[in-house]
């Protein structure tokens, strides 16, 4: 897809590119950077061929993917990536030249922060990418924080804060991918700006709907919302630790996945239906205790990511945050389907004018650092 915004390519021209843990696409994004609010150029989307997505589904499923080499597979993860970039400029009418950069977030394989050597593994090789765009690369975003005794997520609440913060009320910006985070934007300049994975966003959900309709989503939520909340599995679902662990804090797929879930709803003869009704449930009010309890003066939830269009997830959201409105981020001048790739490239950017990307009030890290490695082409 193109979304044109300008008619004129501008000196500081970047591509962000992300592929979240639901691995549904890469998207990316043409953003011009020139002035102080991102403007998105074009954008397109791009699907991992079926025979890639495949390697990628069972390299998700590896016990310990540093001890498998995985060179092959992340130098095929490169070329999607490129053909994804290649596709966008060609759709743009921009050409490499005009890029100053490319912001890579790779594919996230697993993300162990918490480990005995904390890391978080993302494949999709830069020089590959480099090589066949012709244009430098950031990548590998996460290490620098991890080392620094981060999480290496979230990350986007840095770009959150450039986009989002306002000084006339206290704001929460809500990201809702395959796992859900926010991050606090408080009015005062002066207060720091948090944020953390609040648990899991649509991946539990888009699980349970594969597995039952054969399809990829829940489209609007139509079919959680024709069923009923399982009050008593909702409750122990919520019991879970990682609920109620302090941030800062992150996760993703390697927690909150199919053997999470059936852990808790092999004991419940409950219909299926029912149950991704309260998958939808347990997103909403863990987000909304999330927001309640780390952001109590919040004025305002600001909305991006996949979860935005799920129409029944938004009005169990913003049933559970009552009286606090909820908006897409639409409405705040940014497409919620591309903050993420947006943010890449405006990482990229703040790396190449070594300016860090991190906020170490999000990430635990114990102090602001420069987040990727340039590839030149």
């Amino acid at each position: 897809m193109v979304a044109h915004q300008s008619d004129t390519f501008m000196a500081d021209l970047f591509i962000g590119l992300m592929s979240g843990t639901s691995m549904d696409g890469i998207d990316a994004a043409l953003v011009d950077l020139s002035s102080t609010r991102p403007t998105i150029i074009a954008t397109h989307s791009h699907a991992y061929p079926v025979a890639l997505h495949q390697r990628l589904d069972a390299a998700l499923e590896l016990d310990n993917p540093l001890n498998v080499d995985l060179t092959e597979l992340d130098i095929h993860v490169g070329g999607a990536f490129a053909e994804a970039t290649n596709a966008l400029l060609s759709e743009s009418g921009a050409t490499p030249d005009a890029v100053v950069a490319i912001g890579s977030h790779g594919q996230t394989i697993r993300h162990e922060p918490e480990a005995v050597t904390p890391y978080s593994l993302q494949i999709g090789n830069a020089e590959t990418l480099a090589t066949q765009t012709g244009i430098d690369v950031i990548a590998d975003f996460r290490r620098a924080d991890i080392e620094a005794g981060g999480q290496g997520a979230p990350l986007a609440p840095a770009f959150h804060k450039a986009v989002f913060s306002s000084e006339a009320e206290n704001r929460v910006a809500l990201n809702i991918g395959g796992i859900a985070n926010i991050t606090t934007l408080p009015a005062d300049t002066a207060i720091a700006v948090t944020g953390f994975d609040t648990g899991p966003g649509n991946t539990l959900m888009d699980y349970w709907v594969q597995q039952h309709l054969d399809t990829t989503m829940d489209i609007d939520g139509l079919w959680a919302a024709a069923g009923n909340v399982y009050n008593t599995l909702l409750t122990r679902m919520l019991t879970d630790p990682y609920f109620t662990l302090p941030p800062p804090k992150s996760s993703g797929r390697e927690y909150f996945n199919e053997n999470w879930l059936l852990k808790y709803t092999t004991s419940y003869p409950i219909s299926a239906q029912s149950i991704q009704t309260t998958l939808c449930e347990l997103t909403a009010q863990s987000i909304a205790t999330a927001i309640r309890s780390h952001a109590a003066d919040t004025q305002r939830v600001i909305v991006c990511g996949g979860g935005v269009h799920n129409r029944h997830l938004m009005a169990r959201l913003k049933a559970n945050l009552k009286d606090i409105p909820v908006d897409s981020s639409m409405t705040h001048g940014v497409d919620p389907d591309w903050v993420e790739a947006a943010a890449f490239a405006w990482l990229a950017k703040r790396r190449l004018d070594e300016r860090p990307g991190n906020i170490p009030a999000v990430t635990g890290a114990n102090q602001a650092v420069l987040l990727g490695d340039i590839v030149r082409h």
